[in-house]
């Protein structure tokens, strides 16, 4: 596996997770939305409505969010109990039957359960293995896992803006990296981290490629860090504006800012008993 960033830590934080990056639904909210513009469109709820075709009883959506996965399954499959989890109460607000959990300790049955989603938050647990020990455990012989993240070459535009419009803010070449969340549980590293556990792993990979004609999608998905405003060594708001203006130099010259996406889905089956 990959060495861990040095912001590794910060990316845990259960305090910063459950106030200011999860507080509420706005700043992930912020990042889904830079999706709209991607081609092609994946449809990741639907995804995950196909691979529970099988699926019955419960199923638990670890570290839920806002709740776009758990309407579009409970809209779809209305006889799955669908039971939302995240470690934020505040994020979870008006969703029924919505858990406040850790991955590392979920308040489930051994054996309990279909499915257990657990959706582009994993980067976010401390102990990782822990946690994918906790999806096995909750799961019946023959349930799955859902996992998803980002691969380490997703949205490296981005991180080149980032250090250009942080250098040119600091006055030097290129400024620091940002808090990159994915890269503690990269789509390269999962099938290491989930092996111990499930005996079979399947990776769907969603690339694509964003373009904007606007510089606002970008500055809302950059502005969504804000929670690790204080770790990543400039002057956020500052960083923030002279990245709009680099956008904004790209688009008039070019048309259009382009950003190239890779994240990818992990169905895990064959939980190790």
């Amino acid at each position: 596996m990959s060495t861990q960033p040095a912001h590794d830590r910060l990316v845990t934080d259960r305090r910063l997770l459950s106030t200011k990056a999860y507080g509420t639904g706005q700043h992930l909210a912020a990042r889904q939305s830079l999706y709209q513009w991607q081609t092609p469109r994946h449809d990741l709820p639907g995804i995950v409505v196909n691979e529970l075709a099988g699926v019955g009883g419960a199923v638990a959506d670890v570290g839920c969010g806002n709740g776009r996965f758990v309407a579009r399954v409970r809209a779809e499959r209305p006889d799955l109990t669908v039971i939302p989890m995240d470690v934020s109460p505040g994020i979870l607000g008006g969703i029924a039957g919505a858990v406040v959990a850790d991955a590392q300790r979920l308040p489930v049955a051994d054996g309990a359960l279909g499915a257990v989603l657990a959706l582009h938050m994993l980067y976010h647990v401390e102990d990782q293995e822990q946690a994918v020990e906790e999806l096995g455990r909750v799961l019946a012989p023959n349930g799955i896992a859902i996992v998803s993240t980002n691969s380490r070459t997703d949205k490296q535009e981005l991180e080149s803006l980032w250090r250009q419009a942080a250098g040119d803010v600091l006055g030097i070449e290129e400024g620091p990296a940002r808090v990159q969340l994915s890269a503690r549980f990269t789509l390269e590293d999962a099938p290491e981290t989930l092996g111990p556990v499930f005996s079979d792993i399947r990776t769907i990979p969603l690339p694509g490629v964003i373009e904007v004609t606007d510089a606002e999608p970008i500055v809302a998905h950059l502005a969504s860090y804000e929670a690790w405003a204080d770790q990543m060594g400039v002057p956020f708001p500052e960083t923030i504006e002279r990245a709009r203006d680099r956008v904004n130099e790209a688009i008039e010259k070019t048309g259009a800012f382009t950003i190239t996406c890779l994240g990818g889905i992990l169905v895990c089956s064959g939980p190790r008993r």
